[in-house]
């Protein structure tokens, strides 16, 4: 049952023990008694009280130097001193070493429950304020956490920006000389020159990739430099994806057919945001979808969203490794396996934006069985 409290009262009179049991159940505490000190030191050091009535002087010890162990117990523990005439210094003592208040033998009853319910409010007060200060604290630390973790998240956008500019031109340069070197140009090549110039060849456009995705996702991290979020048109962004991978779609004969219904829906977005984000969600089903495959695009509108959603007949996803489609530099395990090129940051990018934009990306896959990444986004509403 409920009760208001937790009462201890420690004192060797009997009729004082007796008087204020009767006084303070009724009321809705729960008492407990003690005799003496020692029997009063054996129930604080086993059970928990919220306030105990303390007898100043007993036999065998004074109530003072029981607060002690009541404190150590449970600082927020309430000490009320019961004393006689002749105790009132110790009364005072007890005071000074941090009792909340004492009262005088004899006591009536309302004067026993006056003093017992404001120490219980007084209680109630110091657990109010411990609480609060420890979700100020709670507060400052998560406020402490977030800042270092932004200084964290500018300084790798800015690392990765600049490793990127610095490897993109050297990069650059060797892919020149050895597609010179491949096209003839610079002497004739023996058939295993020409092997291992492709190989390398084949490497240097992965860094490449590499070094692409690395500025867009720091671009995309950036979002203090981007432009404000604009009116986009939803449908002229699909449709510019879709031109750019349609050689690459028909090399493999794969089956692209947008069906879109948002002609003259607009998104909140930025152009060049949403053009990546789609680039990235159209190219990978592509990537993904073995030859003569499909790649479905759809696009509507539902209610105050525009829905997008790319699905292809490719290699699909492992259902453990779902969960961690988005973070950086994470590739599926059957992409590895299979030997498809990819650097694990698309799919991180398209996060980044999405989150941007206030909208989210789904999806569902079985491995072997195809992906469908469905992409919400909020409606342009100005």
């Amino acid at each position: 049952m409920d009760t208001k409290g937790n009462i201890l009262v420690i004192d060797d009179e009997d009729g004082i023990r007796k008087g204020c049991r009767r006084v303070l159940e009724p009321a809705g505490f729960k008492v407990e008694t003690a005799s003496s000190f020692q029997e009063g030191l054996g129930c604080i050091a086993g059970g928990q009280y919220d306030l105990v009535l303390l007898d100043v002087m007993m036999p065998d010890g004074r109530g003072v130097d029981l607060l002690g162990p009541i404190w150590e117990r449970d600082p927020e523990t309430v000490a009320v001193i019961i004393t006689g005439y002749a105790t009132v210094e110790l009364a005072v003592e007890s005071i000074k070493r941090g009792a909340y208040d004492f009262i005088s033998k004899p006591f009536t009853a309302d004067l026993l429950l006056m003093t017992v319910n404001r120490g219980m409010e007084k209680r109630r007060l110091v657990g109010e304020s411990r609480r609060l200060r420890e979700v100020e604290e709670q507060a400052a630390e998560l406020t402490r956490a977030k800042e270092q973790a932004e200084r964290l998240n500018e300084f790798k956008s800015f690392f990765a920006t600049m490793v990127a500019h610095e490897l993109r031109s050297p990069v650059s340069g060797i892919q020149s000389l050895v597609r010179t070197m491949l096209r003839g140009l610079a002497g004739d090549l023996s058939e295993q020159q020409s092997e291992l110039l492709s190989r390398i060849n084949v490497r240097l456009d992965f860094l490449q990739a590499l070094i692409n995705d690395l500025l867009t996702l720091a671009a995309s991290k950036s979002l203090e430099h981007e432009r404000p979020l604009e009116a986009v048109p939803l449908q002229a962004v699909i449709e510019r994806v879709v031109e750019r991978f349609a050689e690459e779609a028909r090399a493999k004969g794969i089956s692209l057919k947008p069906a879109l219904h948002v002609k003259a829906l607009a998104v909140r977005a930025t152009d060049d945001g949403l053009d990546t984000v789609l680039r990235n969600l159209v190219g990978n089903a592509i990537k993904y979808t073995p030859n003569k495959g499909q790649v479905r695009i759809e696009a509507a509108r539902e209610e105050d969203l525009a829905v997008v959603r790319v699905a292809d007949s490719g290699i699909g996803i492992a259902a453990e490794d779902l969960a961690h489609i988005g973070e950086e530099f994470f590739r599926a395990r059957n992409a590895h396996e299979k030997g498809i090129p990819g650097t694990g940051l698309g799919m991180s990018i398209v996060h980044q934006y999405v989150e941007r934009f206030g909208g989210r990306v789904d999806v569902v896959s079985q491995e072997g069985q195809g992906t469908t990444f469905t992409l919400t986004l909020p409606v342009w509403q100005g």
